[in-house]
């Protein structure tokens, strides 16, 4: 089915809405996935905050001409699916997770930071835990000294108290003694 000229229009500028607000691109050829497996990812891209589309290749690449996206435009050729996200890792999370799955699904290429990445710079990015996660780490980290001294100085605390209690309970004893 063909799109007349206000169509298009509506589309690319849907695209590039789109893409000003998002921070990867990945594209990935999905040639034989069948409806329901496509249903399946398209339902995990929502959840994950992925905005998953099948488009022209075309209106795509005038879409994403002159902004960070623009470097991948050679690759847009082929029945491919556009995976933007805000997160930096949430679309290639998304894809490469589908991809481990699915081998009909193929990886071609992505976009960061208005850098092209290759297959293996997709799966990186994918593999880098998500912001939440990485704050929880920090979190962690800053937390670990202070638990540590904290921990140190209720030892001491206990140890001084335990000598401090002992001290007059052997007091009486040892004047009974002498």
């Amino acid at each position: 089915m063909s799109l007349n000229r206000s169509e298009k229009e509506a589309v690319i500028s849907d695209v590039t809405g789109l893409a000003e607000k998002a921070q990867t691109l990945v594209l990935a050829e999905y040639r034989g996935i069948s409806v329901a497996d496509m249903t399946k990812l398209r339902s995990t891209a929502r959840s994950n905050g992925v905005s998953l589309s099948v488009l022209k290749n075309t209106l795509a690449r005038r879409a994403v001409a002159g902004s960070g996206f623009d470097v991948v435009s050679d690759q847009m050729t082929g029945p491919l699916i556009y995976s933007f996200s805000e997160d930096a890792v949430a679309a290639a999370r998304v894809v490469v997770d589908f991809a481990k799955t699915n081998a009909k699904l193929v990886i071609r290429a992505g976009a960061y930071g208005g850098k092209a990445l290759d297959v293996d710079g997709v799966k990186q990015l994918a593999s880098i835990p998500s912001k939440e996660v990485l704050l929880a780490q920090l979190l962690g980290l800053l937390q670990s000294p202070i638990s540590r001294t904290a921990r140190v100085l209720a030892a001491i605390a206990e140890k001084k108290g335990a000598g401090v209690e002992e001290s007059p309970v052997d007091a009486p004893a040892e004047t009974a003694a002498a």
